[in-house]
């Protein structure tokens, strides 16, 4: 059985002139798994992703992706994966099926063969209803979804997603994001960068990257409880500045955040203690536990490479 990974990535670095967006990055991916790849922008996520796509010569280190090294065989490696980027590869004055047609023809299928990786596509995704409709004419969430039937036509064994679900409603993004996972229960690798940290959840592990530098690396659970450590609270007030210059005195709040009409405290006190003492500040606050997320990890890091 062959256990190599799908991506083997060790000491990656890119430079553009004297700026470094990608700084000695290594990781793993084996087959299978759903990776998460996140940051803000500028983080240095797409620059990573084009290069693993064999789109970018890396300026130092190296990636093999599907046993294929990209910077000595980038066409090679563009031919057994899946891409879609953050923009629609998409042709907008072609139906659903000739995009289908089209992209499948470039990855060299023609035919018989060519006719059922389009029909199977179709259905895969829920395009069947709108086979023959010019793209243009489609709304944003249903051409997401022909954008991924064109990056896995060819039955690619890893799909790269760009900020697939970027400007789609939560409900076509949900949609999508249980397309994928349907694919990935196949035996298909995804890699995934988004903007959207509920979306990370989904994957098996997750990489966060911060100013070029992949400063974490782990199961969504292991990176809250090893940077997010303490018990979340959600606390509503109308004192919104009050509280939060009053917590930012006490070593034993990690955080605090505005969220909503209130505010998002993660705190070391026992919730008896943290909620007695908000409402000495506040007696008509609210006080709530909520569940650590994504997004409070990764904030102590952004706020950890600051400091």
């Amino acid at each position: 059985m062959n256990t190599a990974p799908i991506l083997d990535v060790q000491d990656l670095g890119r430079r553009f002139g004297d700026f470094h967006a990608v700084r000695n990055v290594t990781f793993q991916v084996p087959q299978g798994e759903i990776f998460g790849y996140l940051g803000a922008n500028g983080a240095g996520k797409s620059t990573t992703i084009r290069i693993l796509c064999g789109l970018l010569a890396p300026s130092s280190g190296r990636a093999l992706v599907l046993g294929r090294d990209v910077g000595r065989e980038p066409e090679a490696v563009k031919r057994g994966i899946g891409y879609m980027s953050q923009r629609f590869s998409l042709y907008p004055d072609l139906t659903v099926a000739e995009n289908l047609d089209f992209f499948g023809g470039a990855y060299g299928l023609a035919g018989r063969t060519l006719r059922t990786r389009i029909d199977d596509g179709l259905a895969e995704v829920g395009l069947v209803p709108f086979r023959n409709r010019l793209t243009a004419t489609l709304p944003g969430g249903i051409q997401q979804r022909v954008a991924l039937a064109n990056a896995l036509v060819h039955q690619p064994r890893l799909l790269f997603l760009d900020e697939p679900t970027a400007g789609v409603d939560p409900a076509a993004r949900r949609q999508f994001l249980d397309i994928v996972r349907r694919r990935v229960r196949q035996g298909t690798t995804v890699f995934l960068t988004t903007h959207y940290l509920d979306e990370a959840e989904y994957c098996r592990r997750v990489g966060l990257m911060v100013q070029g530098r992949l400063v974490a690396l782990g199961t969504p659970a292991e990176l809250k409880a090893r940077h997010a450590p303490g018990t979340v609270w959600a606390v509503t007030t109308g004192r919104t500045a009050d509280l939060t210059a009053a917590f930012s005195s006490q070593p034993e709040v990690l955080a605090v955040q505005h969220f909503g009409a209130g505010l998002r405290v993660r705190t070391s006190l026992e919730p008896a203690r943290f909620a007695a003492a908000v409402l000495r500040m506040d007696p008509n606050a609210g006080v709530e536990p909520a569940d650590a997320s994504l997004e409070d990890v990764f904030r102590a890091l952004v706020a950890e490479d600051d400091r």
